[in-house]
């Protein structure tokens, strides 16, 4: 067991003491200690149980029942000499969050007592409570039963005292309850289409994975002044709040010596982290005050977006031991960049080869190009989609706020890349293309060596960028589900690829060879998919007219982004691919519209309250100090005299008097804006009118608060400022 020591944090109000672990291990030593891992599965269970297992999570076999006996009694033999007392299955249910129930490892021993036990059963299958969970009307409020079922492929872990079992959660009549479901519905659909158009390279291809390497932006801030401001509190973000005079503008931060307190942090969750079998490998300054990232190697996709899920657990709870809050709300601080999750995306073949990335042959590099064209026209057929995939009412705050990408989907490939498509797409010949990989760039200072260039730049406007052996997905959210992003990119790369082996096998079938059928088809999609493609300014004017001429989704309002999911085209895709069924889509739509306006209806709610309740009080209570200041001015001086001396406080008086009116003005109409959309019964339709008649509310009394702060007296300001919550001490 690793030793414990204490250290004293120091917040901005209180010191305590948190325990640290301070293993005397190297990472690669207590690395997932408390998963259930093949090394643990091969310790704890029957050889031939083992064997069967093994091959339910590397093949995909179907899971026997009869093993989940044997599979249990091992599975608790290892948690409980970890000191584990209790068992949860752990899902993501339609919320953003996990979701866990726990229940202890006891049944009645027929004697009085009670005996540890741990069936099979319970390991494979459970029935949660599924009426209070998000289900967008599949199931009526007093239909409670739900199930949760055992996902083998992503390993059961221990958190403090409990085993948690990641699992699928689907209703009682089989719709899928949460995101994990569609998911490996996606994942097989993609690996089952890109290992039949892998056999035209390679027969002995048998799979190919989806891979994901997500990056995840947070801020951190003091827990004392966390606790100093509701609309952080409630809402994930400030609501209020005038620029620092300081902030991001002097990029002193980006990448900067990580500050003394948010290194022990970092510390500290990356040893809970590698514990858990996640591995992080990366931490950085970002680019605004307080905020930082981390980024682990890249996994295999289901299992990535389980750990990404897991992180951000862990980083609410870690941060609380060294005296901080974690915010992982995309736009918490208006003025600063806000924090994005980009998803780096590829595929790979249980040959160890790639296919994002080009090969040292031109057959090779003819797979390479047919797969990036694939995704290319996946992304430009469902560029709408893949959009609602990725919008909420939190992200919406970041998504073309020139530190993000813009809200319309496009992808940068870089010159090299662009060259050999326009190439392909001008050619007559069957030839195939050379692509240079790692180029030498020779520096004209001695001491420094010869640097390898990639064969691409990266463009930060481009939502979803080619990067070298993958894609980008650069527009996901910091506290979305990736799950969410990657449902629709696999499925939709998924059906592309079976159309892409339709085209090419018709032609085969006429009798083209192989290789000129896959260029022929492959021409013709580069010249249908160029639309998608754009290497310039993603943030620049010029670009939204242009994407509107190609025909892309320019929509910005996030409740009619939405409408995608229902589109016919999207409800073919999801059913053809077997990811989802309308019924299904149309239930996620009613929650997306349902959680977009509570969130929004949240935050009206808090400013409201916090503008009449805080703000207004305050700024009359400073005016009313100087209006006491010009009656006192006056029985002191001459008339004269007075007026002048007086002058800039009747000044900031009206001021005062003119922003508090409009405060209070907009607060009102503002809340009978609410009950009117709280009458609306369409879920979609009062989503709209709360992003059309109250959101842009939030910004309008924002900036008069703003101007207040100002002007009211520092001392008076209840509320923590910009300054104060942006930079850690």
């Amino acid at each position: 067991m690793s030793k414990l020591r204490f250290r004293v944090v120091e917040t901005a109000f209180t010191k305590k003491a948190i325990e640290v672990p301070t293993p005397a291990e190297r990472p690669s030593e207590y690395y997932a200690k408390y998963v259930f891992n093949k090394e643990k599965m091969f310790k704890y269970l029957p050889s031939k149980v083992y064997q069967q297992l093994i091959d339910v999570i590397d093949n995909g076999a179907p899971l026997d029942r009869s093993i989940a006996d044997e599979v249990a009694a091992g599975m608790k033999k290892w948690a409980t000499e970890m000191n584990a007392t209790h068992y949860t299955h752990w899902f993501a249910p339609l919320t953003e969050g996990t979701a866990e129930k726990h229940d202890a490892f006891i049944e009645h021993d027929g004697k009085g007592g009670v005996m540890e036990e741990f069936s099979g059963k319970l390991l494979v299958q459970q029935e949660p409570d599924a009426s209070s969970f998000p289900n967008g009307g599949i199931r009526n409020t007093f239909e409670a039963r739900g199930y949760s079922a055992w996902d083998p492929s992503s390993p059961a872990f221990i958190v403090d005292d409990t085993l948690c079992i990641p699992t699928i959660f689907i209703a009682y009549t089989g719709e899928s309850l949460d995101y994990k479901a569609p998911l490996l519905k996606a994942l097989r659909a993609v690996d089952k289409a890109a290992t039949d158009v892998c056999r035209y390279f390679n027969p002995e291809v048998k799979k190919v994975v989806a891979y994901l390497g997500w990056e995840q932006e947070y801020f951190l801030v003091d827990e004392g002044l966390y606790a100093a401001r509701p609309d952080l509190l409630l809402t994930g973000r400030t609501l209020m709040g005038h620029d620092s005079a300081k902030n991001q503008q002097l990029e002193d931060h980006y990448f900067g010596a990580i500050p003394t307190r948010v290194a022990a942090f970092m510390k500290d969750l990356e040893i809970e982290a590698l514990k858990l079998g996640i591995p992080v490998k990366t931490r950085h300054n970002e680019v605004a005050p307080n905020q930082f990232e981390l980024a682990p190697i890249y996994e295999e996709c289901n299992l990535a977006n389980d750990h990404n899920l897991l992180i951000m657990s862990l980083l609410r709870k870690i941060s609380r031991r060294h005296g901080f809050r974690v915010l992982l709300h995309e736009k918490p601080f208006k003025g600063v960049n806000g924090s994005g999750k980009h998803n780096n995306w590829s595929l790979g073949t249980d040959t160890g080869v790639l296919l994002m990335a080009p090969g040292k042959t031109a057959e090779d590099n003819l797979r390479f190009v047919t797969f990036v064209v694939n995704t290319l026209m996946a992304v430009y057929r469902h560029n709408g989609l893949l959009k609602a995939a990725i919008s909420s009412a939190t992200n919406a705050h970041r998504l073309g706020a020139n530190e993000a990408p813009p809200a319309i989907i496009s992808s940068f490939l870089g010159k090299q890349l662009t060259q050999v498509l326009n190439h392909i797409a001008e050619s007559t010949t069957d030839d195939l293309v050379t692509l240079a990989g790692k180029q030498g760039m020779k520096l004209d200072i001695p001491q420094i060596p010869e640097l390898l260039i990639d064969n691409t730049d990266r463009n930060r406007t481009s939502p979803f960028a080619f990067t070298g052996n993958r894609f980008e997905f650069r527009a996901v959210g910091s506290e979305a589900n990736c799950a969410s992003a990657m449902i629709a990119l696999n499925a939709a790369v998924a059906e592309q690829l079976n159309m892409f082996k339709k085209d090419v096998d018709e032609l085969i079938e006429k009798g083209e060879p192989k290789i000129s059928a896959i260029l022929d088809v492959i021409r013709r999609y580069i010249k249908i998919c160029n639309p998608i493609h754009f290497d310039g300014n993603g943030y620049s004017d010029e670009w939204k007219e242009e994407a509107k001429k190609r025909g892309l989704d320019c929509e910005t309002s996030v409740p009619v982004i939405f409408d995608n999911y229902l589109k016919s085209e999207t409800i073919a895709m999801f059913e053809a691919t077997g990811v989802m069924n309308e019924k299904e889509l149309e239930a996620r739509n009613e929650v997306k519209w349902e959680t977009y306006t509570k969130k929004i209806q949240i935050e009206a709610r808090v400013l409201g309250d916090l503008a009449m309740n805080h703000i207004i009080p305050i700024a009359t209570q400073y005016q009313s100090d100087l209006i006491d200041n010009v009656y006192k001015l006056k029985g002191i001086f001459a008339e004269d005299k007075a007026a002048d001396l007086s002058a800039k406080n009747i000044e900031l008086i009206e001021q005062i008097s003119k922003h508090t009116a409009f405060i209070k003005e907009h607060v009102d109409s503002m809340v009978n804006a609410r009950k009117v959309a709280n009458k609306i019964e369409s879920e979609r339709e009062k989503a709209i009118a709360y992003h059309d008649t109250i959101a842009p509310a939030l910004d309008e009394i924002r900036y008069h608060i703003d101007k207040l702060e100002l002007i009211v007296d520092n001392q008076m300001w209840t509320l923590p400022k910009y300054r104060e919550l942006l930079f850690i001490r």
